[in-house]
């Protein structure tokens, strides 16, 4: 709270108060310093004045109504709310947070930050009936599991794995172990994905949803509450590269091509946002519909090298939470980047 001084040259009283007989206006003033610059008590004031103390609190909200008293929201050091507001407006997004990994974005701080904050905001806002689907494989994803504790009370229904495993038998594992874990700590039901990712043809992915273990999992896509999932840009993360990358050089340079950027769950798209269909009738996981009809789409992504990933998933509503780095927010908010200038 802040107290204007009608003396002074930047907070001068509103008009309203100006019409407020100036005896009437000096109490007033001096009652909204006592308690909100001095912090004494409403009866304590009271005493002092005498005056009751019903009527103190009447002053005090009076002093509110008439613009004496104004609300002032300080930031605390490391948290950035300005930035976080202007990226929401600018992409019409439900939230974002900005996490801070100190001096630098880049480097052995950052997926520890993003990992932090992204766990802080599933631990505050997850209300126990939520159905989550997570994808198969992400360094940030990990990293947030990682950092998240466990619940005393169940958090949410369901976790789903809208992803099958990519790259190796090895990360198929990991996938299937990054599901069990969320579901562990918020004590519900896991739901698995036994397939993996990606497939060398469309027959070989009818066959596969053809499969009584599969149609059940795609059935859960439908009533998902949330979705939480990387964002990856065209050249497979360093993690995606040591498990065996999925995605071979032929169809990386046909998504190339066609302008993909970037992808959530393996459905990519490309600089504006649109969706690259390039290899989509390969992929065993959630379908675009599916995933964009999640009412609340939580990605996870920072360090600028995906950038121009992040920037086309904001831009084609793929995300509409985003948790990032300082440095990815600072150019997100820029706005060159709405004119598809950098991005």
């Amino acid at each position: 709270m802040s107290v204007g001084d009608s003396s002074g040259p930047l907070l001068r009283a509103p008009a309203r108060a100006r019409e407020v007989p100036p005896e009437h206006i000096r109490l007033l003033t001096k009652i909204a310093r006592m308690y909100h610059e001095r912090g004494i008590r409403q009866p304590q004031i009271a005493a002092q004045l005498n005056v009751s103390q019903a009527r103190v609190s009447r002053l005090l909200k009076q002093a509110v109504e008439l613009g004496i008293v104004r609300t002032i929201v300080v930031s605390p050091p490391g948290l950035h709310a300005d930035l976080e507001e202007a990226i929401e407006a600018k992409y019409g997004l439900r939230e974002v947070v900005v996490a801070d990994t100190g001096e630098r974005d880049e480097g052995a701080a950052l997926l520890p930050a993003l990992g932090a904050a992204a766990a802080t905001y599933l631990e505050t806002t997850l209300t126990g009936g939520d159905r989550i689907g997570i994808s198969s494989w992400s360094s940030t994803l990990l990293a947030t599991v990682d950092a998240m504790r466990p619940r005393p009370a169940r958090a949410a229904e369901q976790v789903v794995q809208v992803l099958g495993g990519v790259g190796a038998v090895t990360a198929q594992t990991h996938a299937t172990r990054l599901t069990g874990r969320l579901a562990q700590l918020t004590g519900a039901q896991a739901v698995f994905l036994p397939a993996p990712g990606l497939v060398s043809s469309k027959a070989t992915l009818r066959a596969l949803l053809s499969d009584p273990g599969i149609e059940p999992v795609f059935d859960a896509y439908e009533s998902l509450t949330l979705l939480l999932a990387g964002i990856g840009s065209l050249a497979p993360s360093p993690l995606l590269e040591q498990s065996g990358n999925a995605i071979a050089m032929e169809d990386q340079e046909r998504l190339r091509q066609a302008g993909a950027v970037g992808d959530i769950c393996l459905r990519f798209f490309d600089e504006t946002g649109k969706h690259v269909r390039t290899i989509d009738d390969r992929v065993v996981g959630i379908s675009a519909e599916a995933l964009r009809a999640v009412p609340r789409r939580v990605g996870v992504a920072g360090g600028l090298s995906k950038l121009s990933a992040i920037d086309a998933a904001l831009r084609g509503g793929w995300v509409n939470v985003l948790v990032t780095d300082h440095q990815v927010a600072t150019r997100l908010a820029e706005e060159k980047l709405a004119e598809g200038e950098g991005a």
